[in-house]
């Protein structure tokens, strides 16, 4: 539509000027003494029409002419940047590819380059991003080759130019690759010292929390780990299951890293509610707190949410967990009779009474009879669990304390059995 308007508005000025040309009589005089000359009025207007068109051609022709050093120059700063950018996309890819001597010397070719560039008296706002980038491939080309020194000198040059005004901030991105390096050379002291010096907002990107988790995983900083995965988990940088099981792990460690009751205890106060309802968490921290002479107490106050749990939702847990937990029962009911007396053995049996069929329930209560010197119903329980467990280590220690039932009844024969097939167990365990 628009070319067809276009063509409209052509013909109509061409008929236009047929129309003026055509009718139009008029002359025009020029007087040169002693000369006179009579020219048309279209004649005129022709004439001065092409006057227009060479003084406009003219001019542009000195226009070009006079501008023939800034367009060789334009050229020429083309070409060198060209050459520039080509040599940064060597380093780039040679890094990639493995080659890093290959990519340091690229990265050294872009440096002496761009200092030509800029000694020949060019100014362009590119130049400081460029040899920040070249001094950093050479860094991480030379890290790779292991040769520090130069990696050194590299990275520090490239953190005096962070500074400068068309760096472009590239500063944080600096310290993130010392972490890094740090990292891969197992200083975790130095990384610790990279992570303190970036700034707020650059600490709480996943990639920092990240690398600082694994800064304070090899620096053997439990509370820095753990509240760094919170984090993590907050910003969902893992899965659910892979956040709940790094947690799970990390405050593990954390509890059993511990070295008298008071610490454990402190520790125990640092971890959120939701932690300490985790049936490995509870179990490692009842476990430690009774290895180092704790309260058994204290280990049960630990492990009640879990209990409770367990008791409202069987199924929640797996054979494992289950396992788990009966263990660090079993040992907290060994350690102080007189808690056998209280709520707990209660509690234990009304678990048995709610799910007969759950032969771990069976076997603890058949346990806290024994503690509690209940020999004859201690004595049934287990004998009625023994074939049911699954577990190589609750068979050794029904076993076990079955012999010493026997031992107390005085059935020798029976205690003699109950002992080896006790040990027989064992020994299949350790083999």
């Amino acid at each position: 539509m628009r070319l067809a308007l276009w063509f409209l508005g052509l013909f109509g000025v061409a008929v236009a000027l047929a129309l003026f040309a055509s009718h139009n009589t008029a002359t025009i005089t020029v007087f040169w003494p002693p000369h006179r000359v009579d020219l048309s009025l279209n004649m005129v207007v022709l004439l001065l029409g092409l006057l227009f068109v060479l003084l406009h051609l003219a001019l542009k022709a000195l226009s070009a002419l006079f501008d023939l050093p800034t367009q060789a120059r334009s050229w020429r700063l083309r070409h060198q940047e060209r050459m520039i950018y080509g040599a940064l996309l060597d380093a780039i890819f040679h890094f990639v590819a493995g080659r890093y001597l290959r990519a340091r010397k690229a990265a050294l070719t872009l440096l002496e380059q761009e200092a030509a560039l800029s000694q020949s008296g060019e100014d362009w706002p590119q130049a400081t991003r460029l040899r920040v980038m070249a001094h950093l491939l050479a860094a991480e080309s030379s890290q790779a080759l292991q040769d520090h020194s130069a990696r050194e000198s590299h990275f520090q040059q490239a953190m005096q130019l962070s500074h400068l005004r068309h760096s472009g901030g590239i500063q944080e991105g600096l310290l993130l690759r010392a972490v890094r390096w740090s990292l891969q050379d197992s200083d975790a002291h130095a990384a610790l010292r990279w992570l303190e010096l970036l700034p707020s907002g650059v600490a709480r990107r996943t990639v920092a929390l990240r690398m600082r988790l694994k800064v304070a995983r090899l620096a053997g900083k439990q509370a820095l780990a753990l509240e760094t995965a919170r984090l993590l988990a907050k910003h969902r940088a893992f899965s659910p299951d892979s956040a709940k099981g790094l947690i799970r792990s990390l405050a593990q460690d954390w509890l059993l890293n511990t070295f008298d009751v008071s610490q454990l205890e402190q520790v125990w106060a640092q971890l959120e509610a939701h932690e300490k309802s985790m049936p490995e968490v509870a179990c490692a921290g009842a476990g430690r707190a009774l290895r180092l002479g704790g309260s058994p107490g204290l280990a049960f106050d630990w492990l009640l949410p879990v209990w409770d749990h367990l008791v409202k939702a069987p199924q929640d847990f797996s054979s494992e967990q289950k396992t788990m937990l009966v263990r660090v029962m079993e040992n907290a009911f060994s350690t102080s009779e007189g808690l056998v007396q209280s709520p707990w053995l209660a509690r234990v049996e009304r678990a048995r009474e709610a799910y007969p069929g759950e032969v771990l329930f069976q076997y603890l209560a058949g346990v806290a009879c024994f503690h509690a010197q209940l020999w004859g119903k201690a004595h049934q329980l287990l004998t009625q669990a023994l074939p049911r467990l699954e577990d190589e280590g609750l068979q050794a220690k029904a076993w076990q304390i079955l012999a010493e039932l026997a031992q107390r009844l005085g059935d020798e024969s029976q205690a003699a059995a109950a002992w080896r097939e006790a040990a027989q167990l064992r020994l299949r365990r350790k083999g």
